[in-house]
């Protein structure tokens, strides 16, 4: 049968939050603004962290004033550095792990983050020219998430993303090549607050561009790469992003949207929109 990267893959890269010593809430440090409603620095538990290591806010953190922990997404790394990485031990039940856990956090987080990418491109018939490359980088990422504790705090991750986003761009810009016409080339542009209504973006680049509180309602984004796009706060009401490619679930989660807005399969709408 075909291969499935997305089906055989992705399951593993969701947060289990269940299986998980509340990661995000303890090593990630945040500051009071309209994303947090206090301070907390890094390796500082979360006041809303329970004895079980849920949140006591879950289901209101939007009302409470942390909006910011609605669109954070480990990608799985919290469970699987709480239940691979550190077998299931811990921080509170040893102490002396706690540095050393909040310090692989971040790694196997943008491990996880790189293995969404690469097991979407795989998925993306027009990428097969660099389905091989993006194979071998998948099976090295891959054996990174299951080493030891030591290997991953001294891992140069951002060595590796340079080195991985090659094959992305090019999956990305195969992708695009299929939507006929010029396409817009908007990468790491400065869009904020852009009056963008109704825009055909077909096929665009918009790897990195800052679309905060960007204005795209009814905007064409089909086959747009929008890896590592900055939607907070962008209108997305009645805009079409089925079959962009690179779109996280994260990103959705910061925007506004309606029940017109087109989401490409596998992600979710927004409770909040």
């Amino acid at each position: 049968m075909p291969e499935n990267p997305a089906a055989d893959h992705r399951s593993a890269l969701r947060a289990d939050c269940a299986n998980c010593f509340g990661l995000c809430c303890v090593a990630l440090p945040f500051a009071a603004s309209a994303d947090f409603a206090a301070d907390k620095p890094a390796g500082r538990p979360c006041a809303n962290l329970r004895s079980d290591f849920g949140c006591g806010i879950h289901a209101r953190l939007r009302d409470e004033g942390y909006p910011g922990c609605t669109v954070y997404d480990c990608f799985g790394a919290g469970q699987q550095v709480s239940r691979v990485t550190f077998r299931g031990t811990s921080w509170r039940e040893a102490p002396e792990t706690a540095g050393q856990m909040f310090e692989v956090f971040p790694v196997m987080r943008g491990l996880h983050e790189l293995l969404w990418y690469v097991t979407e491109a795989l998925s993306l018939p027009a990428a097969r020219p660099v389905h091989d490359g993006l194979r071998r980088a998948r099976s090295r990422i891959e054996g990174l998430t299951r080493a030891d504790a030591a290997t991953l705090t001294a891992l140069d991750v951002p060595a590796l993303r340079e080195e991985v986003n090659a094959l992305l761009l090019r999956a990305g810009d195969l992708v695009r090549a299929g939507v006929p016409g010029r396409k817009k080339n908007h990468r790491g542009a400065d869009l904020v607050g852009a009056r963008l209504r109704g825009a055909d973006l077909r096929g665009a680049s918009l790897r990195g561009a800052l679309l905060v509180a960007a204005d795209l309602t009814g905007a064409d984004l089909r086959a747009a790469d929008l890896i590592g796009a900055d939607l907070r706060d962008a209108e997305l009401a009645g805009a079409d992003l089925t079959g962009s490619v690179f779109l996280t679930q994260a990103q959705l989660n910061a925007a506004r949207g309606d029940a017109a807005t087109g989401i490409p399969e596998g992600l979710s709408r927004p409770a909040h929109w």
